[in-house]
């Protein structure tokens, strides 16, 4: 049976977002960890869309006077190259655009960034496949690097900020509105995918290691993760279509700013969404899927995330 069971995995990395680092996005095309054996090149495209309109205060909603929200839009173009079954690499390029409002002081603060992010490089190794007819079972690992392309600048707020007694208080600030970390992250991984007959089982493991970037601000360490159970609703040679239960979430600590905690930035989530999956021949594929927090304890004062909405489309030349 001649099928692509390419699979997008949207996985977290430091590129400047702070506690909402999962929001800024890479695009991980593990599709060495599903089977996929077309040896040159492909090209992904992807968008996730985040409404961040809840402001809670130590894991718990609090009044949101001033009507203060972010809306958060990025895309990725992400070009790849297999090199055999076992070997790829590709290259990832976010494009965001970020829309706020915000108090400050007792005025309102209104307005966008938008630019490159930071650009990802990362290798693929699939070091155990295991292909049959009615079940495939085959693990990856992959790393990479992450590099300063960015723009920084919005963390100079954090140089400067400074609460004006009575006055509401922001849950948007400099490390949530840039759109570079200015430093070299790290990037591990590891991912499986699992069939029988027409079930599946996908899951992916991401760690973000950081350094030090611009203005001496550190952003945390992050562990995010994803996966579920699925199953392919169509199923032949032309063309697949699959629906799959996906949970995923993301664990991150305090960054650190001149050798300080800062307070606002901590969070652990948990997302749950349906996913659709089609793909055609051996050439292209997309996915769909929609996500709703279940579990957002964050720490100090911050935004976090009513939903996110996010798509991808890969073709394999």
């Amino acid at each position: 049976m001649r099928r692509n069971t390419c699979v997008l995995f949207i996985a977290a990395l430091a590129t400047g977002t702070g506690a909402k680092a999962c929001d800024l996005c890479s695009v991980y095309n593990v599709n060495a960890a599903e089977g996929t054996r077309n040896k040159g090149f492909s090209l992904s495209l992807a968008e996730q869309f985040t409404y961040f309109g809840t402001l809670q205060e130590d894991g718990r909603e609090v009044a949101n006077p001033t009507h203060q929200y972010l809306n958060s839009s990025i895309s990725q173009v992400v070009p790849g190259y297999t090199f055999n079954d076992w070997v790829s690499v590709q290259v990832s390029l976010p494009i965001v655009y970020r829309e706020f409002e915000r108090p400050e002081g007792f005025a309102i603060d209104r307005g966008h960034e938008s630019g490159i992010g930071d650009l990802s490089l990362l290798g693929v190794f699939t070091p155990v496949r295991v292909e049959h007819m009615h079940s495939t079972f085959n693990w990856a690992v992959f790393g990479g690097v992450k590099f300063p392309t960015g723009d920084s600048d919005r963390l100079k707020e954090e140089l400067n900020e400074v609460e004006v007694p009575g006055a509401p208080e922001s849950g948007i600030h400099g490390h949530d509105l840039a759109l570079g970390s200015g430093s070299y992250d790290g990037i591990v991984g590891t991912a499986i995918y699992a069939r029988y007959q027409r079930a599946f089982f996908r899951a992916a493991v991401n760690y973000s290691i950081r350094s030090r970037g611009d203005f001496g601000y550190r952003y945390d360490n992050d562990l995010t993760w994803s996966g579920g159970p699925g199953a392919f609703i169509i199923l032949n040679e032309d063309w697949t279509a699959s629906l799959q239960f996906v949970v995923s979430g993301e664990d991150k600590g305090l960054d650190h700013f001149r050798g300080e905690r800062a307070e606002d930035t901590g969070i652990t989530s948990v997302y749950l969404g349906p996913q659709f999956n089609v793909t055609w021949s051996d050439k292209l594929s997309a996915e769909l899927g929609v996500d709703v927090p279940v579990l957002l304890e964050n720490t100090a004062l911050q935004m976090v995330p009513d939903y996110r909405v996010r798509g991808a489309i890969t073709y394999r030349f």
